[in-house]
C-alpha cells in the first residue's frame, strides 16, 4: 500500500514521463544513504529515468568536486553544501533541504547499553568509555567541539577512534574496535551488528540538515530536479522517519 502511494506522489509530481528518459548521476554523502536507497526504484518506475549514485563521506566528496567529477545532483550537509554554491560549483539558487537527522550513539549488539539521556549521563559515559568512535563528517566536527564544552577534550583524547571518510562509524561499532560510536541518527538505524541507544540529550544536540543542489554544468539537471521534487514529496516522509531522518 505504502509503495502505492510513494508511486502515486511520484507521478503527480513528475511531468517528464518516460518518453524522455536519462540517466541522472548523484554524488551524496552517507547520511540519507537507507532511506535514499529504499526511494530510489519508486522514482525510477514512475519517471522511466535511471539515478545512478555515489554514496561516500564529506571528505571524499569534497575532494571529488575539487577534482572536477561531474554529476547532476550533489547531496550532504547544507553548511557544506553551500560553500559549493559561494564556490560556484553548484548553482545558486538550487539549495533544497531533504531531510534532517540528530547525533545518536550506538555500541555493540548485546554489549550493556550506558545512559546518554542526560547530560550529566552523557559526560559520566564518556569518562567510563575505553574507547570512542566517531566520523570525519558534520557529526564528527561537532563531537570534537562538544567534548571541549564538556570539559572532556584531554581525558577522551587517547580513547578516540575516527572512520576513514566514507566509513560508518556502526562498522567500528560492531567489530568492537570501540566501546561505544556516535553519529548521524540515520547511520545507526538498521545497522547491523549494533545496538542503538538513543540521541544525544536536547540540551547539546545537534541537528544537521541534508541539501540537494544542481552542480554547475549538469547535463541533466531537468531530470534531476524531477528527483529532488520526488525526494521531498509528502510521501516519502514515512521513509525518511523510518531510517531515523526527519524529512526537509
Amino acid at each position: 500500500m505504502k509503495s502505492g502511494i510513494i508511486a502515486a506522489a511520484a507521478g503527480a509530481v513528475l511531468a517528464s514521463g518516460s518518453a524522455n528518459a536519462v540517466e541522472i548521476k548523484v554524488l551524496t554523502t552517507q547520511a540519507p544513504e537507507r532511506a535514499y536507497r529504499e526511494l530510489v526504484p519508486q522514482f525510477e518506475a514512475a519517471s522511466g529515468h535511471k539515478v545512478s549514485t555515489v554514496f561516500t563521506g564529506t571528505v571524499d566528496l569534497q575532494q571529488r568536486i575539487a577534482a572536477g567529477e561531474m554529476y547532476d545532483l550533489i547531496i550532504m550537509a547544507g553548511p557544506a553544501l553551500d560553500d559549493l554554491i559561494k564556490a560556484g560549483k553548484v548553482v545558486a539558487g538550487t539549495r533544497v533541504d531533504i531531510a534532517k537527522s540528530g547525533v545518536g550513539a550506538a555500541v555493540p549488539s548485546g554489549a550493556a547499553k550506558p545512559d546518554i539521556s542526560t547530560v550529566e549521563g552523557l559526560k559520566k559515559t564518556l569518562i567510563a568509555a575505553r574507547s570512542i568512535g566517531y566520523s570525519t563528517g558534520p557529526s564528527g566536527v561537532y563531537l570534537i567541539g562538544l567534548f571541549e564544552r564538556l570539559g572532556l577534550a584531554e581525558v577522551v583524547k587517547p580513547r578516540l577512534k575516527q572512520t576513514p571518510t566514507g566509513v560508518f562509524v556502526a562498522t567500528i561499532v560492531a567489530s568492537r574496535e570501540v566501546e561505544i560510536g556516535f553519529q548521524q541518527v540515520s547511520e545507526f538505524q538498521h545497522a547491523p551488528g549494533v545496538d542503538y541507544i538513543g540521541p544525544l540529550p536536547a540540551e547539546v544536540q545537534e541537528i544537521t540538515v541534508f541539501s540537494a543542489g544542481i552542480q554547475t554544468g549538469a547535463k541533466q539537471a531537468e531530470a534531476a530536479k524531477a528527483w529532488v521534487k520526488f525526494l521531498t514529496a509528502p510521501a516519502a516522509a514515512a521513509v525518511y522517519r523510518k531510517m531515523g531522518l526527519e524529512p526537509g
